[in-house]
């Protein structure tokens, strides 16, 4: 009954990983650097693959291999993601493509490894997407699109698997402290980010790996083709100044 964490060694896979397994989940941790997917399998006792996400191919090959370790595969979670913010007019296509296929093909991935490793039993998808996608921010329109894309893919697959027992659902964080995110979440950037989001703060790793363990729980059974904002009201509210 195992989970597979895409993009395990990063801040939500990370903090997702240890929350599962204080739980007892078995774990099978996939991400492209051995090293520090050798230590969060320290922390956690997971499983770890080495893989590049942007390949939807190895994440199926990380699927079967949990499958094969671990019997069943009830959850996938995909925690592989990027921050591009660049206007348009000066994003280039290399810059363009990366970030689709980091965001985009990682997701489309745990999608089709889920129809391999799922279909008897059921199980859960995860997948993540951004509260820039959902309203507008200047200087997103990369990381927009492709988090929009993923949105739509969730929604798509969930209805598509439904009849499989395959929930698929999506959260939508604001800005979140990880390192990917550091220049925006330190020094008198981070003023700034706070105020941005109604609640007053950016967010954890762990708040959202909250919401992603809750939505992998095979108790949230009646639960598919949702799209959770775990953003602290920032693509929704407006707040008095």
């Amino acid at each position: 009954m195992s989970v597979l964490i895409l993009g395990a060694t990063g801040g939500i896979g990370s903090a997702l990983a240890q929350q599962l397994a204080a739980r007892g989940v078995p774990l099978m941790l996939a991400a492209r650097n051995e090293a520090k997917l050798a230590a969060l399998a320290e922390k956690t006792g997971g499983a770890t693959h080495v893989l590049d996400a942007r390949d939807p191919t190895q994440v199926r090959v990380a699927a079967k291999a949990a499958k094969k370790r671990f019997g069943t595969v009830v959850g996938i979670a995909n925690c592989v993601g990027s921050l591009l913010l660049k206007p348009a007019h000066t994003t280039t296509i290399e810059e363009l493509e990366e970030t689709v296929a980091v965001n985009l093909w990682s997701a489309f991935g745990a999608v089709q490894a889920a129809a391999d490793v799922m279909r008897k039993q059921g199980g859960s998808v995860a997948l993540i997407a951004s509260a820039a996608s959902r309203t507008g921010l200047a200087n997103h329109e990369a990381i927009a699109a492709a988090k929009g894309a993923v949105t739509g893919l969730g929604l798509s697959a969930a209805a598509t698997y439904a009849s499989w027992g395959i929930r698929v659902n999506v959260v939508a964080p604001g800005l979140v402290e990880t390192p990917m995110t550091e220049k925006l979440t330190s020094g008198p950037a981070r003023k700034v980010s706070d105020a941005m989001h109604p609640l007053g703060r950016i967010g954890t790793p762990e708040d959202v790996a909250r919401a992603l363990d809750w939505l992998l729980d095979p108790n949230q059974a009646w639960i598919t083709g949702q799209v959770l904002g775990v953003d602290g009201g920032l693509a929704t509210l407006r707040p008095k100044q």
